[in-house]
């Protein structure tokens, strides 16, 4: 088994390279298990574990599906391996979330108990900022003290209105995909509404939203779907951007933005224990 320091040079390793991974941490162990409190493995987004040890197969088929469930969804997960018997008298099935803790079925002939908490860790939520308007700027100056990482995509002459971004693009040619959660807002206003628009709606994200009124977004809609764009894409388009707290400066606005952002990041972030708080969500 590597030593514990090389486990944290991989951990340092991997955050300061942006990849998402999971750290999987033995808690408490009961009985005869093959790993014992404080036992600590790395697992990638693909399942694939690459440094530690966390005990034999017997385990590590339940914590690679925690690790990339918690690694999709962004919420640690305390797994409980325990014997078939001992489940069985508790009257509780492998694969169910009860008081917080995942239950799966120890088959090994230790027939001992472990419990390991697995703690995602993934980059920053991306949030794509399109265009320089006062809007745009003011949603680039809160961002960051709500833990987004900034894309600023503009024309080269509007990027100096900008003072904050940790990646800007000239123009609006956003690469399609991404390896985190992106958050997109389009206010340009007027200055290549259409162009960011289309950009927009054709990349990956998680919510992509227009600053403007509603009637000026379905005619870039129609615009947008005569020229081919497929009417799912822009049925998912939000127009105005933004919760209704009657925002009237740019400052109000973005934050009205930017709440709406966080509540759609921690509706999504919450499906998987709202829908499953007590029931089966995986048979480990």
């Amino acid at each position: 088994m590597k030593r514990s320091t090389d486990i944290h040079d991989l951990v340092a390793g991997l955050k300061a390279s942006g990849e998402a991974f999971a750290l999987a941490t033995v808690v408490r162990t009961v009985s005869v298990t093959s790993a014992k409190a404080g036992a600590k493995a790395v697992v990638k987004s693909d399942g694939t574990m690459t440094e530690g040890w966390i005990g034999g197969g017997c385990a590590l088929g339940a914590v690679r599906r925690a690790a990339m469930e918690a690694i999709r969804d962004g919420n640690p997960r305390l797994i409980s391996l325990q014997p078939e018997d001992l489940l069985d008298e508790k009257g509780i099935e492998a694969g169910e979330i009860k008081d917080g803790v995942n239950f799966a079925r120890n088959m090994c002939p230790s027939q001992g108990t472990m419990d390991i908490f697995v703690e995602p860790v993934t980059p920053l939520p991306e949030l794509v900022i399109f265009g320089a308007s006062p809007v745009a700027v003011a949603l680039a100056s809160l961002a960051g003290a709500l833990g987004f990482s900034r894309t600023i995509c503009a024309e080269a002459e509007d990027q100096s209105l900008h003072a904050y971004a940790e990646t800007r693009i000239d123009s609006f040619d956003l690469p399609h995909d991404t390896a985190t959660r992106r958050f997109i807002v389009v206010s340009t206003q007027g200055r290549g509404d259409e162009a960011a628009l289309f950009a927009a709606i054709n990349a990956e994200a998680d919510y992509v939203a227009f600053v403007g009124s509603r009637k000026k977004a379905e005619r870039l809609k129609e615009r947008l779907g005569d020229k081919g764009v497929p009417y799912d894409k822009l049925a998912n388009l939000k127009a105005p951007a933004g919760l209704n707290i009657e925002a009237i400066t740019p400052e109000e606005i973005a934050l009205s933005i930017l709440a709406e952002i966080v509540q759609r990041r921690r509706n999504q972030c919450c499906d998987h224990y709202r829908n499953n708080k007590t029931g089966s969500v995986a048979k480990f």
